[in-house]
């Protein structure tokens, strides 16, 4: 597939709080064809560690 599904934009960041949610959500997105993008962006709010994950689509043959 040589474009992401469902219309899904080829660059996408996925936040949230650092728990078991965020990281079905990013693995869902790499299962679906994305590839990780750096590394995380990581910060503190006050009461929960929130990370940011870049991702961008592989084109595949």
């Amino acid at each position: 597939m040589s474009t992401p599904p469902d219309g899904l934009p080829i660059y996408r960041v996925v936040t949230g709080p650092d728990d078991a949610a965020f990281c079905h959500r990013v693995s869902e997105a790499i299962d679906l064809g994305y590839a990780l993008h750096e590394g995380p962006a990581i910060t503190f709010n006050g009461e929960n560690v929130i990370v940011a994950q870049a991702l961008v689509w592989r084109a595949l043959p």
